[in-house]
C-alpha cells in the first residue's frame, strides 16, 4: 500500500460528496482553494459566501500539528506557498477529534472529546476493528458511550468510516470538528489514499492531485517523470544520486530496481551508482519510450570518456507484455545511438517474462546494428551477475 496525500480541499470535497450518497448526511461544509492561477472572480461567481461571511484563510502545506510546531504564522518554515484554504469562520465551543488509520488487518479508530493541537496528552478513546468485523453502533459504542449526541455523532463516524472504505482511503483524521445545529461540520480535515487502488476509483476520486511534500522541488528531469507517473495507472520512478556515477539502471519492477541497487552497493561500488529508476504496472509502448529518453540523456551527460555501464533488468514480470516495453526502449536506444557511442555505453540486459525471447533477440540484434556492446540474458543469468558485469566494465580502465 503507497500513502499518498491529497489536498484538505479534495479530502473535504470527497467526504461531502459520498456522505450524501452512501450514508444520507448532508455535511455542512464550504471550503475554497485558492492557488496562483485562480480566478478570484469565478471563484466567488461559484462560492458567493466568500464575499459576505466572514473567513478562516490557512495554508495547505499537507501536515498537521502546524500549531505545535510554531507554523501557525510560518515561524521558520521557508517554502514557497502555492495554496490555500478559505472556508467560513464559525464561533464554536466544543471540538471532537476523529481519525481512522488503515493497518495490516483492519482499522483503527480514534474519537475523542476535544479536538486541537493537545491530542495525544488527552488520547483515551481508541478502537482497533478488524477487516472482517462490520462497523456498526455496537462496535461504535466505546468512543462515544458517554456523549449527549451520541447517536448524531454515531451515525456521522459510521458514515465516515464507509467513506474510508469505499474510497480507499489509508489515513483520515478530521482534527477537529464541532456540532452546528445539530450537525456535525468540519473545520480541519488531511486525507491519504491507498494509491494502488487508483485502477478502480479514478471515477470516484475525480481530478484528483497527490501534490510534493511541503517545500520539495524538482528538477525538470524529475518533474518530467513525475508528470508521466500521475498521468499512467503504471509506475515510473526516477532518481539521480549521483550524476557523476558511471553506473546507470532502469530496471522493472520496485524490488528487482532496489535488488539491483543494493548489489552494486554490496559489492562496494555505491559511489558509482548514478541513479534510481523503475517501471512497473504495465506501461505502454509510448510511456516507456518517454521515459528511456529521460534515463538515457541523463546517462550520456558530463562525460569523462571513461567507460559507463547501463543495466536494463527485471525480475519475472507477472502481467507486464516485456516485448512491449523492450520496444520502447529500443527505440530509445535508436534515438540516442550516437550519444551512447559517445558516452563509452555498455548494455547489460537480463529479463523474463511474457514474450522475454522475442524481446531479447531483438535487442541482440539492436547490438550489431547500434555497434555497441550490448549482453543479453534470460532468466538463466542473476540480478548479482549482472551488477557484477557492470561493475567489471568500468573497472577494466579508460
Amino acid at each position: 500500500m503507497a500513502r499518498k496525500k491529497i489536498r484538505e480541499y479534495d479530502s473535504k470535497r470527497l467526504l461531502k460528496e459520498n456522505l450524501k450518497i452512501l450514508a444520507g448526511i448532508d455535511l455542512q461544509i464550504r471550503v475554497a482553494q485558492v492557488t496562483q492561477s485562480i480566478d478570484f472572480t469565478e471563484l466567488t461567481n461559484k462560492e458567493p459566501w466568500l464575499s459576505s461571511t466572514k473567513l478562516v484563510v490557512k495554508l495547505d502545506m499537507l501536515f498537521g500539528k502546524r500549531g505545535k510546531s510554531g507554523l501557525v504564522e510560518m515561524g521558520g518554515c521557508k517554502a514557497l506557498i502555492t495554496t490555500f484554504i478559505v472556508k467560513p469562520f464559525v464561533p464554536h465551543d466544543k471540538e471532537y477529534y476523529l481519525s481512522i488509520v488503515s493497518k495490516r488487518l483492519g482499522c483503527t479508530i480514534s474519537f475523542l472529546e476535544c479536538g486541537g493541537i493537545e491530542i495525544e496528552e488527552n488520547w483515551d478513546k481508541t478502537i482497533f476493528l478488524p477487516t472482517e468485523k462490520p462497523m456498526n453502533l455496537e462496535a461504535c459504542a466505546p468512543l462515544i458511550a458517554k456523549l449527549p449526541l451520541r447517536e448524531k455523532i454515531g451515525d456521522f463516524i459510521m458514515g465516515v468510516f464507509s467513506i474510508f472504505q469505499d474510497l480507499d482511503f489509508s489515513f483520515l483524521e478530521i482534527n477537529p470538528f464541532t456540532m452546528v445545529n445539530g450537525e456535525p461540520y468540519l473545520l480541519d480535515m488531511r486525507g491519504e489514499f491507498d494509491d494502488t487502488a487508483a485502477f478502480k476509483n479514478f471515477k470516484k476520486w475525480g481530478d484528483i492531485e497527490f501534490p510534493l511534500p511541503f517545500g520539495r522541488v524538482l528538477s525538470p528531469t524529475k518533474s518530467f517523470i513525475h508528470s508521466l507517473d500521475e498521468k499512467t495507472s503504471a509506475s515510473l520512478k526516477f532518481t539521480v544520486l549521483n550524476p557523476k556515477g558511471r553506473i546507470w539502471t532502469m530496471v522493472a519492477r520496485g524490488g528487482a530496481s532496489v535488488i539491483y541497487a543494493n548489489t552494486v552497493g554490496d559489492l562496494g561500488y555505491e559511489s558509482e551508482l548514478d541513479n534510481y529508476a523503475e517501471y512497473s504496472r504495465a506501461p505502454n509502448e509510448d510511456e516507456v519510450l518517454q521515459y528511456a529518453r529521460v534515463v538515457i540523456n541523463c546517462a550520456t551527460t558530463d562525460l569523462d570518456r571513461c567507460k559507463r555501464a547501463f543495466l536494463i533488468g527485471g525480475g519475472i514480470a507477472n502481467f507486464t507484455d516485456v516485448a512491449t516495453t523492450f520496444n520502447g526502449i529500443i527505440r530509445a536506444l535508436k534515438e540516442k545511438e550516437s550519444k551512447l557511442k559517445e558516452a563509452r555505453m555498455h548494455l547489460y540486459v537480463c529479463r523474463d517474462g511474457p514474450n522475454y525471447r522475442t524481446s531479447l533477440a531483438k535487442m541482440r540484434a539492436l547490438g550489431e546494428v547500434l555497434e555497441i556492446p550490448i549482453e543479453v540474458y534470460g532468466p538463466e543469468a542473476t540480478m548479482i551477475g549482472n551488477c557484477k558485469q557492470a561493475i567489471d566494465c568500468i573497472m577494466s580502465g579508460a
